[in-house]
């Protein structure tokens, strides 16, 4: 896709506004969106300001923090009863070093929020995932080559067609050990995004 430079700079440009201006709204300083979620002040502040690359992990404790969910991080959502996303306008959220890349292609606001990506894995890619919020559960179907999947102590390979359900609030993987890329839909459940204590101690 030619146009991938200016949509990541897009994306990392409505990133930072979205949380700039969720942070405000909340009436959080910097020093205390940091303290919840475990990311640096350094790091909030290119966030904010789209200069980083932030991990998909990262993405998800600010977005978690501020109660609002993945998908609102990336795309302001409005609601409405269909809403599309055209071919090549996800939001790509990973890159890996072979090629490979991890879309955000639609997703809903909390409190239950519901991801859909589209995964590419060139060969020798792998993406870590640290365990995500309790209850987080993730389905995923391989369409093109094979996905090796660790899911805290489980090791399974998909083929093409392969689907699994397994638990997103472990530490988990998704691998591609063969020579040929592979392709998968991932869906990602995170129920009760912003009713965690965690996201509302202290900030009535």
């Amino acid at each position: 896709m030619h146009h991938m430079t200016d949509t990541a700079g897009e994306t990392s440009a409505a990133i930072g506004a979205t949380v700039r201006a969720q942070r405000h709204a909340r009436n959080l300083t910097l020093d205390q969106l940091a303290l919840t979620t475990g990311v640096s002040r350094r790091m909030l502040i290119n966030v904010e300001q789209g200069r980083a690359n932030p991990s998909v992990a990262t993405l998800l404790r600010i977005s978690d923090a501020l109660g609002i969910g993945l998908p609102a991080l990336v795309s302001v959502p409005r609601p409405k009863p269909v809403k599309v996303t055209p071919n090549g306008h996800g939001a790509v959220l990973w890159t890996g070093p072979g090629g490979g890349r991890g879309v955000l292609v639609a997703g809903t606001e909390p409190p239950d929020v519901l991801e859909l990506w589209d995964w590419t894995l060139a060969p020798g890619d792998e993406h870590d995932s640290e365990p995500h919020a309790p209850g987080t559960r993730e389905l995923l179907q391989v369409h093109e080559g094979h996905v090796t999947l660790d899911v805290a102590d489980e090791t399974v390979t998909l083929e093409p067609g392969d689907s699994v359900a397994f638990a997103g609030d472990v530490t988990h993987r998704y691998a591609n050990q063969r020579t040929i890329a592979a392709r998968f839909s991932l869906a990602v459940f995170e129920p009760g995004v912003g009713a965690s204590p965690k996201a509302s101690s202290g900030h009535a």
